[in-house]
């Protein structure tokens, strides 16, 4: 077993569009069109989950780990529900991006430059994104082992990644990277896409409770993203630590 879960191509890959963060027309213009309906989703399933019934910043007092955070794309919204928000990310570069663009903004986020296996914090967390992750990472199994370990008991692992299939393959390589180049070509690698039941595996071998899985899927016609039952292409899957 490898005792890091860095590809460090990925991370280069990464750092070297890290000043496209939050640019809506750049290189990340997919994350930015997709963020409202993941914000909406962690939101709704959380304050389920814990029982929330305020409307008023509902993630209040919850604390929440942002694995892979980017530049911040999802920490700042997390911490406008009123999340008390760790957002840790493999790449300087994206952590300085986070760190400048929160700060301008005025909101308290806790941005660490590192991966899950080298995070030296004792703290346990609510809620863990791994979003839009899994798929940039070695070992994925070493990787949700390490992440799952900052997890209270009964808190929520959420993992967005893309589904291996051919309809993957087409509509998120050839598509979005060739045709209608959303995406800069060699972003992903269809290699390391997930099928769900092996990411449902990956949690059972690390002490997660599958709860639910969801599809999720672009519209071109409406030009929006939508949560439905059809996982062929991305998906998200919740987690319960027991």
């Amino acid at each position: 077993m490898k005792n890091n879960t860095i590809n460090k191509k990925e991370i280069e890959k990464f750092s070297n569009m890290a000043s496209e963060w939050w640019n809506p027309e750049g290189k990340f213009k997919p994350l930015h069109k997709f963020n409202p309906i993941r914000i909406k989703y962690i939101k709704d399933s959380a304050t389920q989950h814990f029982g929330i019934k305020t409307k008023n910043q509902p993630l209040k007092n919850l604390n929440i780990l942002d694995i892979g955070c980017g530049g911040g794309l999802l920490s700042e919204p997390m911490c406008r529900l009123g999340a008390n928000v760790t957002g840790i990310d493999a790449s300087q570069k994206n952590i300085n991006i986070a760190k400048i663009h929160s700060k301008e903004n005025s909101l308290k986020i806790d941005y660490i430059c590192a991966s899950p296996e080298v995070l030296k914090i004792n703290k346990k967390f609510d809620i863990i994104l791994n979003m839009e992750i899994v798929e940039h990472v070695d070992d994925v199994n070493y990787f949700i082992n390490k992440s799952s370990q900052f997890l209270k008991k009964d808190g929520l692992m959420y993992v967005a990644t893309l589904n291996k299939t051919l309809k993957s393959y087409l509509f998120a390589i050839v598509g979005a990277e060739y045709v209608l180049r959303w995406l800069p070509i060699g972003t992903h690698d269809w290699n390391k896409f997930l099928k769900p039941t092996d990411l449902i595996q990956h949690g059972k071998n690390n002490s997660l409770f599958f709860k639910k899985l969801d599809g999720v899927v672009f519209n071109p016609l409406k030009n929006i993203w939508s949560i439905n039952k059809d996982c062929s292409v991305n998906y998200i899957i919740q987690f319960k630590k027991i």
